[in-house]
Formats: structure tokens, sequence, C-alpha cells
């Protein structure tokens, strides 16, 4: 078994009582004397902890809270989930889990899943295109390695009429993921390929424009790794106002002559609503943006912006290396890291 691949979900018994009640004690105590930052800081933390990933991973119980969030542990439950939520006019991006690959071998076996999994999406016809992230291919073993995998997979993609997003990791990976977008885009002459920009990174707006001026299709996020306050913003508040700063550049005049395509990653109805206010003053069309929110978050929400027709699309993770994820999207919401704990309990 390799680095990246972990065991499918756990029959382990549940965890002692004990523990869950100390996690939750330490989590109110953090919450209590720090805030939210944090809290988030040891959640990231622990989602790279090996220590803790054997030991979250083991209890049965992670992954039933993990399911919420992640469509299944191989190809075939993503595609079934695929096609339940274009039936009910769902846009899909699939991502097959898995980051910080150690060697070539890891690389390669995910570029090969990834293969399948576009393969897969043209056979059954599915609206759906691929994420995939740069660590996974290969970009801390050798960047050559990394970039000829991901032209590798937007070649094919380019060949059975796709489309490849490159995901954005924690800020040392932000120069050198651009860098591949931009080889991709004009040394290698392949246009179906983006990028994502993270609100809460100082440098973002600069980013923004160069992409702008490119033609990028951006999926513009606030971003969910623990950043020192030397490269992003350290509060909720700016970080909130920059996303909508990002977003208006992005449905800027200049941004839809030169063809950009917006997609905007977030849940937060206020930030969804000043978007609703720019595009209808700006009279743009429904179809030249879109809304994207994570599988199993606010459902609800995703349901009522198709009613209301736009576009919207759902970030949809499968794969047996659930846990980095599922850390993360623990370390955003505290609702989330409480519905685990409660299911700890009640384990």
């Amino acid at each position: 078994m390799n680095g990246m691949d972990k065991p499918t979900p756990p029959t382990r018994s549940r965890p002692p009582l004990i523990l869950p009640l100390l996690i939750l004690t330490v989590t109110g105590f953090l919450l209590f004397r720090h805030g939210q930052t944090w809290l988030r800081r040891l959640l990231s933390y622990l989602a790279h902890a090996a220590w803790a990933r054997r030991i979250v991973s083991g209890w049965s119980v992670s992954w039933r809270v993990a399911s919420r969030f992640v469509a299944g542990t191989d190809r075939e439950a993503a595609v079934a989930t695929t096609r339940a939520m274009n039936e009910r006019g769902l846009l899909v991006t699939l991502d097959y889990l898995g980051e910080s690959c150690t060697c070539e071998e890891e690389a390669l076996e995910a570029r090969d899943e990834i293969l399948r999994l576009l393969d897969d999406i043209n056979r059954h016809g599915l609206r759906a295109n691929v994420s995939v992230k740069p660590t996974q291919l290969g970009l801390k073993v050798d960047p050559e390695l990394a970039l000829n995998t991901l032209c590798t997979l937007v070649e094919r993609a380019n060949q059975v009429g796709n489309f490849i997003r490159v995901d954005m990791e924690d800020s040392p990976t932000t120069d050198a993921t651009l860098a591949m977008y931009r080889r991709l885009r004009y040394d290698a002459g392949l246009d179906n390929v983006g990028v994502v920009i993270q609100s809460y990174l100082y440098r973002s707006e600069d980013d923004i424009e160069r992409l702008i001026a490119d033609g990028a299709r951006v999926r513009l996020c606030k971003g969910a790794y623990a950043e020192p306050a030397e490269v992003a913003y350290p509060h909720k508040a700016d970080v909130d106002a920059n996303y909508l700063n990002l977003s208006r550049l992005l449905l800027s005049d200049r941004a839809r002559a030169n063809g950009v395509y917006p997609a905007f990653a977030t849940h937060d109805p206020r930030m969804i609503d000043e978007i609703k206010r720019t595009v209808a003053t700006r009279a743009i069309p429904r179809d030249a943006f879109e809304f994207q929110m994570l599988y199993g978050i606010r459902r609800d929400l995703q349901e009522e912006l198709v009613a209301d027709g736009y576009q919207m699309r759902v970030y949809v993770p499968y794969g047996t290396a659930w846990y980095p994820y599922f850390m993360r999207r623990l370390a955003e919401r505290p609702a989330n890291l409480w519905f685990f704990i409660s299911n700890l309990v009640r384990a």
C-alpha cells in the first residue's frame, strides 16, 4: 500500500467515551481562550499529522461523519453521485482525493485513476469536470513530474471535451501552481485548464489581475489552509471583504471582454447575495459564471440557486485518502466539528 492510499472505511470498535469528552473539553477551552483561529490551526495541523490520521481514521464513526462530505471510496460511487446530482440540475466537479505524494509511483497511480475518471465522465455523459491537486501529481517530489502528469490529464480532458481545474493548496505552492497553469496555457497551447485563487492571501488581487489579462477560468474561494499572518489576512472580516473585491474584478467589463469565466466557491449567503446584486446591476447573463459549493454542505442553498436559474456546481470528492480533506472541513466551520464530536459521544 503506498503512502497516499488509506484503508477503506474502518470497522474498528468505537473510541472510549473519555476520548470524545477530552476532545470536547480541549476544543471548548481553545475556543474560549483563543477563538476560532487557533482551533482552525490545530485542526489544520492534525490534517497532516500521521499519528492523528492513524487514530481518527481507525474509528468507524469518523467515516460515518466523513461520508457526509465524501461521496464514497471508489469511482463507481462518485459516478453514481454525479448522475444523481445532474438529474437535480446540479453540475459537478469530481476530485479524486489525495495530496503530498512521496514518490513518482504514487503520482502515476493518481494520474491513471484520474484518466479513468475522465473516461467514465465521457462514457456516462455526465455534466462534470475534474479538479486535481499539484502535490497529488508529484509537485513536492519533482515539479517537472507534476507538470508532465498534469499535462497528460489536460490533454486527455481536451480529447473528450472536458476541463481540468488545478486546485490551490497552501501558500508555499502558489507560485509553482500558477507557473504550471501558464506553461499548460502558453507552452502546451491548452485552454481547457483553470486555477483557483484564495481570498485570504494578500497577493491574490495581483494574481487575479494577471489571470484576467490571461482570460483565465478562475475559481474564487476563501482558503482552507492554516496560513501565517505574514501572507494571509488573519481576520474573517478582511477575508470576506477581499472575496467581494476579487469577485467584482472577475465580473468587471475587462474580465468579461477577455473571456474570463469565474466560479464563486462559497456557502456564505451574504457573499452570494452580493454577487447576485453585482451581476444584476451589470446585466451579466447567469450562464456567464457559476456558484460552487462542497458536497454535503448547504444542499438547500444549492438547490435554491438551481431553481432560480443560476449555474450551480458541487465539488464532489471521493477516494480512500479522505482524512486530510475531512479535517479541513472540520476546521472551516465549528458546526462541522460539533457534528463530529456529537457522533463520537453517541457512538
